[in-house]
C-alpha cells in the first residue's frame, strides 16, 4: 500500500464509498462520498501525542479484539495516508464538546470537529470491482462454543495471535491465561460446504491455510501436537500437495471426520470432545489447550448495495457473476466494468493476483483505444410509435433507455450500454423497439419455417443463447439422446421472447412451446430472465381466459453445463406433446384466429375516429 500511496499517477481515496455510478464504457460518472478523518490527514504527522493523552479505550479490529486503540487511531501498520483518524462514535469531543483533550494537545492544529464529509464526482473509463470478502462468523454454531469458551478462536484470530505486529508480538499464547498452548486442534470447513448453517460452497483457501499455519507452529515450537479434523483435504494448487506431505512428515495428524460436540474443563480452560474417525471407523475422543476454527469466506454484507449501484449479477452464492466462466473470466456483465479478487469467488493470493493483472490489461485496452467496439445487437426505438409510456425504462438491467412521459420525450436507447438482451422489445406493448439482427420478423419467420409441415409433430423452443442453448449444443456433443421433433429457436435471452411469439405458434398449430433460460441467479444479462418469468405468469392467466391449457405453455430454467437436464427436458416435451389431441389444436387455432380478427377490428374502428 506504500508504493500505492507514493505512485504519481494513483489517487488513493480512503474512507470513502462509492455512492453512484452513471454513463458507461470510456464515460462513467462516478460519485463517492469521502468521509470525514476529523483529522487533516497533509498535516498529521503521526506523532502519536493525540493518542497518548485520548480517555478512550476500544477493541482493536485490526487484532480481532485480543489489544485495545483509541477513538483516534490509524487503523492499522500499513495504511495509507500515515496520519491518524477519529472515530467518532467512540470520541467524547463530539457535538457538545466534552473532552477535546486530542484537540488542545495537536500543536499543528490537525484536528477538527467540524470537518464534513465531501462529495467528489469522478470521470472515468473503465471500473475494477476488487471490493474482497468476509469471513464467516461462527457464533450461530454453538456446539462448537465460540465466544463462549475463551480458548476457541478462529483462522483469522489465530492469525494475529502467531503474527510478530500481532497483539503478543508474535508470542504464541492462548487467550484465557497467556500460556503457550502445547495441545492446539484445527476443524475444518467451518461454514462451508453445510446447507443449513454456512454456506453450500467449498471456501478455496481454507485447507492451505490450516497447512501453513501447522507449519509455522511446528518450526517455531516443535514439541506443539496438532491434530487438523477435516472432510477432505483439498491441496489442488501448485506446490500445495508437497507443502501438505511435509505438514504430516513434521508430526500434524490429520483425521478424517468433525467433531460434534465440545466441552471446556472450568478447572484448567481446556477443551474435550468426541469425534468419530471415519478412515478407522471408530469414536475417539481428545483434550486440547486450544481450538482453532478454520472459517470459510463469505460475499461482503454490503454487496447488495454495491451491486445495484453498478448493475453487476450475481451467482446462487452471493458472489459477483463473470461475463463468462471461460471466454471472458474478468468481464462484468456491464461493459467497462471488470472483477478482481474474491468478489467474483473465494480463491486465494495468487489467484487474485492474477485476476487482477487480466482486470488492469482489460481496463489498459479500453482506455487506450480511441473507438469503442460494440456489438451488433442493440435496441433500437421508432420514435413515431413509441408512446412515451416508459415501461421499457425500469426493464432495462443496464439503465440504458431513458424517456419521460411528464415531458411526451421517447424512448431513447444509449447504445454504448445496452447489452442486446431485448428484454425492452418484448415488453414494448406498441412494437416501437426492435434489436438489429434478431427482430420480430425474423423470430416469426423461424417459427413458421418451424411449423410449416406436419405441426403437430413440433415443439417449440426458445433457447437463451448463453445457458439453455448451450445446454442444447452440450447434449448433442455429450451424446444424449432427445427427441428429433424439437425445433430450438436461439434467442439472446429468454426476456427477448415476446408474448406474440408464443402465440403465433399455438396459431400455427404447435402442441406445445417452451420458453427456457439462465438460472434466476445466473442471468447473463443481470435480472433479465425475472422479467421472462413475470411474462409467462401473464400469458398462462391469458391463455386460462381463452380456455386453452396453460400446461402447453412451459417454462425451464438450465445452465450451460446441464446438457442431460437438455434432453430430459426435451423428453418430457415430448411425452407432453404427443397428449396433445388433433381436436385440441384445431380449437386453439380458432381461438386465437377469433381474437386476433376482433383486435384488428378494434384497430380500425380506433382508427377511424380518430
Amino acid at each position: 500500500m506504500t508504493d500505492v500511496g507514493r505512485h504519481p499517477r494513483i489517487k488513493s481515496m480512503t474512507l470513502s464509498e462509492v455512492e453512484d455510478v452513471a454513463g458507461y464504457i470510456g464515460n462513467f460518472r462516478v460519485k463517492v462520498r469521502k468521509k470525514a478523518r476529523y483529522v487533516n490527514e497533509n498535516e498529521c504527522t503521526a506523532c502519536a501525542e493525540c493518542v497518548d493523552i485520548c480517555p478512550v479505550i476500544m477493541p482493536d479490529e485490526y487484532q480481532m479484539g485480543f489489544s485495545s486503540r483509541k477513538a483516534i487511531y490509524i487503523p492499522f501498520p500499513q495504511a495509507i495516508p500515515s496520519s491518524y483518524v477519529i472515530n467518532m462514535e467512540d470520541c467524547l469531543g463530539n457535538n457538545p464538546i466534552a473532552c477535546g483533550k486530542c484537540l488542545e494537545k495537536c500543536d499543528k492544529r490537525c484536528i477538527d470537529f467540524d470537518m464534513q464529509d465531501e462529495i467528489i464526482e469522478l470521470n472515468v473509463g473503465a471500473i475494477v470491482v476488487a471490493t474482497g470478502i468476509d469471513v464467516y462468523d461462527p457464533t450461530e454454531l454453538d456446539e462448537y462454543g465460540y465466544t463462549r469458551f475463551e480458548n476457541v478462536v478462529t483462522s483469522l484470530e489465530f492469525e494475529r495471535l502467531i503474527c510478530a505486529g500481532g497483539p503478543t508480538d508474535g508470542h504464541f499464547v492462548r487467550p484465557s491465561d497467556g500460556r503457550t498452548p502445547k495441545r492446539i486442534g484445527f476443524i475444518q470447513c467451518i461454514g462451508s460446504r453445510a446447507y443449513k448453517r454456512g454456506h453450500p460452497y467449498c471456501s478455496n483457501v481454507c485447507c492451505m491455510n490450516t497447512v501453513k499455519d501447522s507449519l509455522l507452529l511446528k518450526e517455531h515450537y516443535p514439541d506443539t501436537e496438532i491434530t487438523v479434523f477435516y472432510i477432505d483435504i483439498r491441496a489442488f494448487g501448485k506446490g500445495f500437495e508437497d507443502l501438505f506431505n511435509r505438514s504430516k512428515k513434521m508430526g500434524v495428524r490429520y483425521l478424517r471426520g468433525l467433531p460434534d460436540h465440545i466441552i471446556e474443563d472450568p478447572d484448567n480452560g481446556n477443551l474435550r470432545l468426541k469425534v468419530e474417525n471415519t478412515t478407522a471407523g471408530r469414536i475417539e475422543e481428545f483434550e486440547f489447550d486450544m481450538l482453532v476454527l478454520s472459517v470459510g469466506l463469505e460475499p461482503r454484507q454490503d454487496g447488495e448495495q454495491l451491486r445495484h449501484i453498478l448493475s453487476l449479477s450475481q451467482t446462487s452464492d452471493g458472489f459477483l457473476a463473470e461475463c463468462h466462466p471461460k471466454l471472458m473470466p474478468v468481464d462484468a456483465p456491464t461493459r467497462g466494468m471488470f472483477l478482481a479478487g474474491c468478489v467474483e469467488a473465494p480463491k486465494d493470493i495468487k489467484d487474485s493476483v492474477t485476476q487482477a493483472s487480466a482486470a488492469a490489461a482489460r481496463a489498459g485496452i479500453i482506455l487506450s483505444a480511441n473507438k469503442i467496439k460494440l456489438e451488433a445487437a442493440t435496441a433500437v426505438v421508432d420514435k413515431e410509435k413509441c408512446t412515451c409510456c416508459e415501461v421499457c425504462v425500469p426493464v432495462c438491467p443496464y439503465g440504458a433507455i431513458t424517456a419521460s412521459r411528464s415531458e411526451k420525450i421517447p424512448a431513447e436507447v444509449t447504445e454504448a450500454m445496452c447489452a442486446g438482451c431485448g428484454t425492452c422489445a418484448a415488453e414494448c406493448q406498441f412494437g416501437a423497439i426492435s434489436i438489429r439482427h434478431f427482430d420480430d420478423e425474423q423470430y416469426m419467420a423461424q417459427i413458421e419455417a418451424a411449423l410449416e409441415e406436419n405441426p403437430r409433430d413440433k415443439a417449440i423452443v426458445f433457447a437463451c443463447n448463453w445457458c439453455s442453448y448451450a445446454a442444447s449444443d452440450l447434449a448433442g456433443t455429450s451424446r444424449f439422446q432427445y427427441p428429433p421433433n424439437i425445433r430450438v429457436i436461439r434467442t439472446m435471452c429468454s426476456g427477448r421472447v415476446n408474448e406474440k411469439f408464443i402465440l403465433h405458434a399455438f396459431k400455427l398449430g404447435a402442441p406445445v412451446v417452451l420458453v427456457s433460460g439462465c438460472h434466476f441467479a445466473d442471468c447473463h444479462y443481470i435480472d433479465a430472465n425475472r422479467w421472462t418469468q413475470r411474462r409467462m405468469d401473464r400469458l398462462w392467466n391469458r391463455l386460462e381466459r381463452l380456455g386453452i391449457r396453460p400446461e402447453r405453455l412451459q417454462l425451464e430454467w438450465m445452465s450451460a453445463a446441464e446438457g442431460q437436464r437438455f434432453a430430459q427436458v426435451m423428453a418430457e416435451i415430448e411425452e407432453m406433446r404427443a397428449k396433445v389431441s388433433r381436436q385440441e389444436i384445431k380449437n386453439t387455432k380458432e381461438v386465437l384466429r377469433k381474437r386476433e380478427s376482433k383486435k384488428k377490428r378494434v384497430t380500425a374502428a380506433l382508427g377511424s375516429s380518430a
